[in-house]
């Protein structure tokens, strides 16, 4: 365990103050505190980002042509007078693309084709309708005020209950509804434990539509080449998962995975998942610069980001629970209607599913059904953002719990103590399908109550509510889902639909090492990070594995579908580098290990087995003063390899691909494990309300986090202190809010995100590790954790806080206008 806490009192920046761990993985000891890596050249202004990149001659600069409208037929589009600009080297519309694309495949089957921009319709504000290539992006942009689109406006809808009703606008003619996925699922005996249930809790709550906002926004370089084997692309994007995409791309295309070559910088400045919606722009470049003849650059502006890039979904919860009168929970029935905005955009509708197998979370519920549902609407499509579906779903658990403390007349805390999964029951299988791998959930909570003096919180409060105040307290607890199983897409799709034999599943992640002449090794690794300091843990780990100085392994971040090994599943996304990667990583460099042993076994005349690796030399167990250097060792395969064995395979590069056989896919009962991993948070917020401003004061924040195995303290922090911003951002700030016509936020004067003033606020966070039992480290993610708790922690904070006045919470963001309109609707 170790403990943090944030210095609310000094000046500047707030600083971390850490103790000791005190117990560490053998991996790490001695290392953990060591500097990021990443960091000299991105706080010296070095960063190479693909802005700043130039990688294919004779590039020309792209703007796009968006649509004002949240509705309208495309009657005509009239390109000429554009194409006559001086400096456009092309231009190119709905014509250009149908002749060329194919629909984008989707993730399952439903009449509502998607095309990288609008072709008979519009159905979004900032949409495309036509790309304007020039020798600068000034010229494109004065080019792309002379398109002129002729639109028919449609009636728009955007509140996801009236796109679900008969008579609605439809969206997509061949459709017979704005549905585009409905499944029921049903676990256990639910009509038993309501039919017996001493209480039924009902509840609606909303969750709003946020993005993530990078510093960076989309940027696409792509050159189309005709040659004698059919097109070839080359893509340039700062994008966190491209192999998950090529094949999506090579069906729109009608080409082959081979033809199309993606490479990701290694300098990403954010993602957060908002740019896996960036593939419709790679496919509009690589349109573009056929046509042009030259290489494509396009770089989104901030307005565009916000209109037209990608945001979390919006999403209306409906939960009932059956309820003994200890406040047990026996069942739940669930309804999800998520707004996916105007097309179901791969990977949609993944928000859904993705925390199919934790859908009952912390909580021994034995009983579950669910209906889950997708529906368009004039809005911008959405897909992944920080937290993927943890945000939405523990927003409603969360609320749901204080609903049942409150009815059977309990403290919130003690109802979710009543109804933890126990720890005698790990590895625990809920009925959805999760596998619970490793957690002390009880154990969290005793820290967490420890930590915040809880009793003492409640008769600060009893007494602060006595002077007139308004003070809250709330709990919340998740399970934090890591090493996504793509399988759980399958979901979307009914079983008797799904094609035998065309199973999705895994959690594959790959790792290359090699070791030079001097004994340097390098470290490929699949997984670009945004910030998560990949590079630095990957280090660390190789050298503990090889008893190496760090400054012996140099890791190298890279992205390319051509020479980094990959499967459909290798990327950055859903916390997938602690668990996936670093076991490969493991894997890998117990390869190298036993081939170094091998050739040093040559040098010292003895037994592989009886040396070890340590302090930069391979020696003799026991016997320290037989040794040889590390770099001598692999000297001798690369220069003397006859000297090896018989039959020694003189090889230096080891790739290892961590495949985990717990990942497969969806049951014939649609149950999944639809993660590898599965962490723990609980956390604890007070927050104050001022009586006459309504401003919402976070006085307080205990977090205690279980990721499994700690690879790195420092870097564990700071992915809890991001985490919670992002959080933050969703509970009190962020919403792309819409006009009934479809208009929507566009500008951050109308779109807040909290900076590092709105986001300090007294922390302490603990740290508790129950090693994965299916990982090489133990490791779990751990990144998004906060992201999908602190919503729904200052929601059940504010509404303690308003509990005596009659207020409710049911939705987000939460702030001083909202709050007066609460306390007002009750007078």
């Amino acid at each position: 365990m170790g403990r943090v806490y944030m210095d609310a009192t000094a000046e500047g920046p707030v600083r971390p103050v850490t103790q000791p761990l005190t117990r560490m993985p053998a991996s790490t000891t001695g290392r953990a505190s060591g500097s990021r890596i990443e960091d000299p050249p991105l706080v010296t202004g070095q960063g190479r980002f693909l802005d700043d990149l130039d990688p294919l001659p004779g590039t020309l600069v792209a703007a796009i042509v968006r649509s004002p409208h949240a509705h309208a037929k495309i009657r005509k589009v009239d390109l000429d007078r554009a194409r006559a600009h001086p400096g456009v080297a092309a231009v190119i519309g709905p014509e250009e693309v149908l002749e060329t694309f194919k629909p984008f495949p989707l993730s399952l089957r439903t009449n509502m084709p998607y095309y990288p921009t609008g072709t008979d319709r519009v159905r979004y504000v900032g949409e495309p309708v036509a790309v304007v290539v020039a020798t600068d992006r000034y010229t494109a942009e004065d080019a792309a005020e002379l398109v002129r689109v002729d639109y028919e406006v449609l009636p728009a809808v955007v509140d996801t209950k009236k796109a679900e009703e008969s008579g609605s606008v439809t969206l997509h003619e061949g459709a017979d509804s704005n549905v585009a996925s409905d499944r029921s699922f049903s676990f256990g005996a639910v009509d038993d434990a309501f039919a017996r249930a001493e209480h039924v809790v009902s509840a609606e709550y909303r969750f709003p539509r946020y993005s993530s906002t990078p510093m960076e926004c989309y940027s696409v370089i792509a050159e189309w080449r005709d040659e004698s084997t059919g097109p070839q692309i080359t893509a340039y994007a700062n994008f966190h998962g491209p192999f998950s995409i090529v094949p999506i791309l090579a069906g729109a295309l009608g080409i082959t995975t081979a033809q199309l070559r993606l490479i990701v910088p290694a300098d990403n400045g954010g993602s957060f998942g908002i740019k896996s919606g960036m593939y419709p722009y790679i496919a509009l470049m690589a349109l573009a610069s056929r046509h042009a003849g030259r290489p494509v650059r396009w770089t989104e502006d901030r307005i565009e980001h916000l209109l037209s890039s990608s945001a979390g979904s919006d999403r209306i919860m409906r939960f009932q629970a059956a309820v003994s009168e200890d406040g047990s929970v026996e069942a739940l029935d669930v309804d999800f209607q998520e707004n996916v905005g105007a097309y179901l955009r791969p990977p949609e509708p993944a928000t859904l599913y993705r925390c199919f197998g934790n859908m009952t979370g912390a909580y021994r519920i034995d009983a579950v059904r669910l209906r889950s549902r997708a529906v368009v609407t004039n809005k911008m499509p959405t897909g992944l953002n920080r937290g993927f579906g943890g945000q939405q779903l523990y927003f409603g658990l969360e609320r749901l719990m204080d609903k049942v403390a409150s009815t059977v007349g309990k403290d919130p805390l003690e109802v979710r103590r009543i109804n933890l999964v126990p720890t005698s029951a790990f590895p625990y299988a809920t009925p959805t399908g999760g596998i619970y791998d490793s957690g002390d959930y009880e154990k969290a909570f005793a820290m967490l109550t420890e930590s915040a003096q809880y009793e003492t919180l409640r008769a600060e409060q009893r007494a602060a509510r006595d002077r007139g105040e308004i003070m809250g307290i709330g709990v919340a607890a998740i399970v934090e889902p890591s090493a996504t199983n793509i399988g759980y897409i399958a979901l979307a799709t009914p079983q008797d639909e799904r094609v035998a034999g065309r199973d999705k599943s895994g959690s594959t992640e790959h790792v290359r090492v090699s070791v030079d002449p001097q004994g340097v090794v390098s470290v490929l690794l699949g997984t670009v990070p945004q910030g998560q300091g990949h590079a630095t843990v990957a280090r660390q780990i190789v050298a503990d594995q090889l008893g190496l100085p760090l400054e012996q392994v140099v890791p190298k971040v890279d992205m390319d579908t051509a020479t980094t090994p990959w499967t459909i599943t290798t990327g950055s996304y859903s916390s997938r580098f602690s668990p996936l990667l670093t076991s490969a990583l493991v894997e890998a460099t117990d390869r190298i290990a036993a081939t170094i042993k091998v050739a040093a076994s040559v040098l010292l005349a003895a037994d592989p087995a009886q040396l070890e690796l340590a302090e930069g030399k391979v020696r003799v167990k026991g016997e320290p003063e037989r040794s040889v250097l590390f770099r001598h060792a692999a000297g001798l395969i690369h220069w003397d390899p006859g000297s090896l064995p018989d039959a020694f395979e003189a090889q230096l590069n080891a790739e290892a691909a961590f495949t985990p056989p717990e990942s497969t896919a969806a049951s014939r009962t649609d149950q999944i494990n639809s993660s590898l991993c599965y962490g723990f948070v609980v956390e604890l917020a007070v927050v104050r309300i001022d009586p006459e401003t309504f401003e919402i004061t976070i006085e307080k924040v205990v977090s205690v986090h279980d990721p499994g195995t700690v690879l790195n303290p420092v870097l564990l922090e700071g992915q809890i202190h991001g985490a919670m911003a992002h959080g933050l951002g969703g509970a009190m700030y962020e919403e792309l809010f819409y006009s009934e016509a479809g208009q929507p936020t566009s500008t951050f004067m109308d779109y807040l995100v909290p900076t590092s003033a709105e986001a300090t606020f007294p922390l302490v966070t603990e740290h508790l590790e129950t090693p994965s039992p299916l990982t090489r480290l133990g490791a779990k993610g751990a990144g998004e954790g906060s992201s999908m708790s602190f919503p729904v922690l200052v929601a059940n904070a504010v509404a303690d806080a308003l509990a005596p006045h009659g207020v409710d919470i049911t939705s987000l963001p939460l702030h001083g206008n909202v709050i007066h309109g609460l306390l007002s609707s009750q007078n």
